[in-house]
């Protein structure tokens, strides 16, 4: 590893520069000649970890002394992507991450009274959802909108969880929701406003759960997969990156859906991506246009907001679609998974037909041929 310094570093700092390098495992070894910088070299393949080399490449490049680190050998983030990897693959309940998997999740933007999640949920299913998504902590940009049920909102979805079969994802605000949250839900979700909350991050990360990460509003692809970092970093196996749209400059979306970085995930990472075209378009009738394209640039699964009654939804009502509606958006996915190659993972009693979905507990719901997995 080479590292350019500063011009005219004063001594002091150039040894405090040294002895940090020592610190870290280092053999630090001046170079002379105009460029200036210090070699680092020799570092112990005990103290050479992915781990610990990420966070040394951090540490060094955060110093005064360092004007720019110029080798920094090959990448060593554990997101990235290394030669020939495979995807990597999450289960969710039935629910199959990556891997030439894809899985729907559809719900509420927001938990709504006990009946009407139901419907929902038991709707979302047949349709061919295998995990329903519900928020209960709802951070909404204004103070006066409705901010979800909280703890009551939990208590309605351990028991939808329980009545109908379905996994549950729903969003955690801070560290202190995770544990009454992991009573009653498969998967936490950071969301948009929470990607850069690092101590949220962290936390999520040493729950022992999978974790749904969405792209920050404003984040560049880097900031999106180093969040994701931090997820791994404290121990999570099973992370999800969802793609729901950046902040443009036309209203005539709610976001735009950045198609162009869900194809630059799925060869800089082995994490799976999937798409939420609700958040992307903040219209009903985008909805189905916008989750064929994320299938069709290679999208790992869709996150889709469902209401049995959209115009009475408690939050997003303009973004929410019927169960029939994505009903619909599941045959489109089950159609271009087979021109992709790829599997549609269904619930076991669900089967899709041309004119809708059917339970049916004698088939195993695939829309294209699903391998034994290991």
């Amino acid at each position: 590893m080479l590292l350019k310094l500063r011009k005219n570093l004063s001594l002091t700092d150039r040894d405090a520069l040294m002895a940090l390098c020592r610190d870290l495992g280092f053999v630090p070894r001046a170079v002379t000649g105009a460029s200036g910088g210090v070699e680092l070299l020799d570092l112990e393949p005990s103290d050479a970890g992915e781990l610990d080399a990420a966070r040394t490449l951090t540490v060094l490049g955060d110093q005064y002394a360092v004007a720019s680190i110029v080798d920094a050998g090959q990448p060593r983030e554990r997101f990235a992507r290394t030669p020939n990897q495979p995807d990597s693959t999450v289960r969710v309940g039935e629910a199959i991450f990556g891997g030439g998997h894809m899985s729907l999740i559809a719900g509420p933007c927001s938990v709504d009274e006990d009946d009407v999640l139901i419907d929902i949920a038991r709707r979302a299913k047949a349709a061919g959802a295998t995990v329903l998504r519900g928020g209960v902590h709802k951070p909404r940009t204004s103070p006066y909108s409705f901010q979800g049920l909280g703890r009551d909102g939990l208590a309605l979805l351990g028991r939808v969880r329980e009545e109908v079969g379905i996994a549950v994802v729903t969003e955690v605000l801070e560290p202190s929701d995770i544990e009454a949250t992991r009573e009653v839900s498969d998967m936490l979700q950071i969301g948009s406003r929470n990607m850069i909350n690092t101590p949220l991050l962290r936390a999520a990360g040493r729950a022992g759960m999978p974790v749904l990460l969405k792209r920050g509003m404003t984040a560049t692809s880097k900031e999106f997969l180093l969040a994701a970092e931090y997820l791994l970093d404290a121990g999570c196996g099973d992370v999800v990156l969802c793609e729901r749209g950046i902040r443009g400059f036309d209203s005539a979306t709610r976001n735009v859906l950045d198609l162009g970085t869900v194809a630059h995930l799925k060869g800089a990472t082995h994490l799976p991506v999937i798409v939420d075209p609700s958040h992307a378009a903040g219209r009903a009738d985008l909805i189905r246009p916008l989750a064929r394209a994320g299938v069709a640039v290679g999208a790992d699964g869709l996150i889709v907001e469902v209401h049995s009654n959209p115009a009475r939804a408690k939050s997003d009502a303009d973004q929410a679609i019927s169960p029939d509606d994505f009903a619909d958006i599941a045959r489109d996915t089950a159609a271009l998974c087979a021109a992709l190659g790829k599997t549609l993972v269904l619930p076991k009693s669900t089967r899709l037909a041309p004119g809708g979905a059917s339970s049916s507990p004698d088939n195993e719901a695939v829309a294209a041929p699903h391998p034994e997995l290991p």
